[in-house]
């Protein structure tokens, strides 16, 4: 499931310190039916998440899936201070002509408990979204679902540094980078692994893990993201486009761009540009 093909609905948003015991209850128990994010600044206490207990204490970020009962509880004369966000989302499904929303309450690809390293980039994140959804400023509600996106996005990518090999993850960026300059020829499984001198094999698996793709598909979708750029200037036609990013065959680019946007470039173009 990609982050690029869900849609967020956010309920509300909590940015909450607690210096003294009597300002809250010290237990709360309860089970939503939307999910929820809570990052803790400071304090202290545990948290039970469907049965398994976790401490509480700067750094943790928690996620809630809907339907999953869970309880908070604050030990005596602890300051807590954390940031939460209760949203439900819905898949994005792509047709020829249409698309459509799918309600789902299948849990995100997050852990229940973490703590975070190097967790200043989401703190901050979390912080203009609570900021933005308790300032109320018209707009609000869009701009605080494209908050909510970036947060998710930085989530994301903070676990998936955590989760593996550092060394392995600059190489993954280096052949990105190296796809980037060559986004209009083409490049070879054997050639990125003579770029990072690693064994194809290993770049194929290293490159799934890192992206969720392999590198073929990946190379494919930065191709057909510039066919768009360049369909979108409108001064160039389908089968120039396809030429001038290293297709050779006209209408396998088209049947490429058709599987990854829903249409063909004729009809993207005629969309955008030509208001057709």
């Amino acid at each position: 499931m990609k982050l690029k093909d869900l849609h967020f609905h956010i309920h509300y948003c909590n940015g909450k310190k607690y210096r003294n015991s009597a300002v809250r209850p010290g237990k709360i128990s309860r089970t939503l039916q939307h999910h929820e994010l809570v990052f803790v600044d400071g304090g202290s206490g545990s948290l039970m998440i469907g049965g398994k207990i976790f401490p509480v204490k700067e750094g943790m970020l928690y996620y809630i899936p809907a339907g999953v009962p869970h309880i908070f509880d604050k030990e005596f004369g602890a300051a807590n201070n954390f940031l939460t966000v209760h949203f439900s989302y819905a898949r994005v499904v792509y047709g020829e002509t249409s698309w459509q929303l799918l309600e789902t309450r299948e849990p995100l690809l997050f852990p229940p408990a973490e703590e975070l390293k190097d967790y200043y980039q989401i703190s901050e994140a979390f912080s203009r979204l609570v900021e933005c959804w308790n300032a109320k400023m018209p707009g609000y509600e869009f701009l605080s679902r494209t908050l909510l996106q970036q947060l998710l996005a930085a989530i994301y990518q903070n676990l998936r540094k955590r989760n593996r090999n550092y060394a392995t993850s600059l190489k993954v960026e280096k052949i990105i980078g190296y796809m980037q300059q060559h986004v209009d020829g083409r490049v070879t499984l054997t050639e990125l692994s003579e770029l990072v001198q690693l064994s194809p094999a290993y770049v194929s698996r290293a490159f799934k893990e890192a992206t969720g793709e392999s590198a073929t598909a990946f190379f494919n979708r930065m191709k057909i993201d510039r066919a768009k750029e360049m369909l979108l200037e409108g001064g160039q036609r389908v089968k120039e486009v396809a030429r001038a990013l290293g297709f050779s065959d006209e209408f396998y680019f088209s049947r490429l761009f058709k599987q990854t946007e829903g249409i063909s470039p004729t009809e993207f173009q005629s969309k955008n540009v030509h208001g057709v």
